[in-house]
């Protein structure tokens, strides 16, 4: 004859087995891309399961990665809470998966007019090629030649000035028109922390790779260093902590192969093969597995000087 004790750990346990085998289908990493009734952006989640448990993080539309509030399977489907309430009332994800694809909608209030749309992010796993092309200029210094703004084109504040790329006033982020899928990119930024009208400053912006992954220019105020020069926004902080050094011209070498990153500032390797989870706040899509352009920040703070930026692909 069972126990008591026997009994319920019996009824817990195969409600944690149950659990588990409804999850499953729902944990891993999610490129999203979420559509409303005047416009389509991406996002990113990742899922994972512990001791009956469902807990995973979100990238919004813009910004840093953040945790969900709480998740819940019920009948196959998997409800988020994104965001609690606050300003706002809560932001929910009702979601279901079959066959490698999430479907759902989001529900902020009376509001469930935004449809997701999601598939299983790429494992990018590839190896180091044995050799590069001859670097490749990006930049001519004399003209926008290979770039373009995103957005509006009155919204434009880049120049070429003096063999330099200059976003002379906040406005639209500047993307070059080829794509790109692995690549070794040197760049070299200037990143004042006075504007150009002579006001201080933050000194923000950042280095787009495949238009989806943001290596951090600049500084968000020193509190958060997965914020901070060279990190990877949201996700990874630089692992050796380094002077700002606003003003001066810096040099980023950057090494991506994969989801594996590496990064040089100035001669220091701050990211030796790290993984990049998936993309980060302001990507232009979700689509992680497909080639895309480098794209500099200007639509935070004024002044931003980039020059010397060159590219070099893997040899066939």
């Amino acid at each position: 004859m069972k126990t008591p004790c026997t009994v319920f750990a019996l009824v817990c346990g195969l409600a944690i087995a149950a659990f588990a085998e409804d999850s499953k289908a729902f944990l891993g990493r999610w490129d999203l891309t979420l559509t409303g009734p005047r416009a389509s952006w991406p996002q990113w989640m990742e899922l994972t399961e512990k001791d009956g448990k469902i807990d995973g993080r979100i990238q919004p539309r813009g910004g840093a990665v953040r945790p969900i509030v709480a998740a819940k399977v019920d009948g196959g489907h998997l409800i988020i809470t994104v965001s609690a309430a606050g300003r706002g009332p809560e932001v929910t994800w009702d979601l279901t998966a079959e066959a490698g694809k999430l479907a759902g909608v989001q529900k902020q209030g009376d509001n469930s007019d935004t449809k997701i749309a999601g598939v299983r992010a790429p494992e990018l796993k590839r190896p180091m090629p044995k050799a590069w092309t001859a670097a490749e200029p990006l930049f001519n210094g004399k003209d926008l030649t290979g770039w373009e703004p995103l957005g509006p084109p009155a919204n434009n504040h880049w120049a070429a000035r003096d063999g330099e790329l200059v976003n002379e006033v906040r406005g639209a982020n500047l993307r070059t028109t080829k794509t790109f899928q692995d690549f070794k990119l040197h760049v070299e930024v200037n990143c004042p922390n006075v504007a150009p009208d002579g006001k201080a400053q933050l000194c923000n912006s950042g280095i787009y790779l495949r238009g989806r992954d943001e290596v951090q220019v600049g500084t968000e105020g020193g509190t958060v260093p997965s914020h901070e020069m060279g990190a990877l926004y949201g996700f990874i902080a630089p692992a050796v902590d380094m002077p700002l050094n606003a003003g001066t011209w810096q040099t980023f070498d950057i090494t991506l192969v994969g989801r594996t990153l590496t990064v040089v500032r100035n001669g220091v390797k701050i990211h030796d093969n790290v993984e990049i989870p998936g993309i980060t706040g302001g990507a232009l899509d979700s689509n992680e597995a497909e080639p895309g352009p480098i794209f500099f920040q200007g639509d935070h703070d004024p002044g931003m000087r980039y020059r010397n930026i060159t590219i070099s692909q893997p040899k066939n």
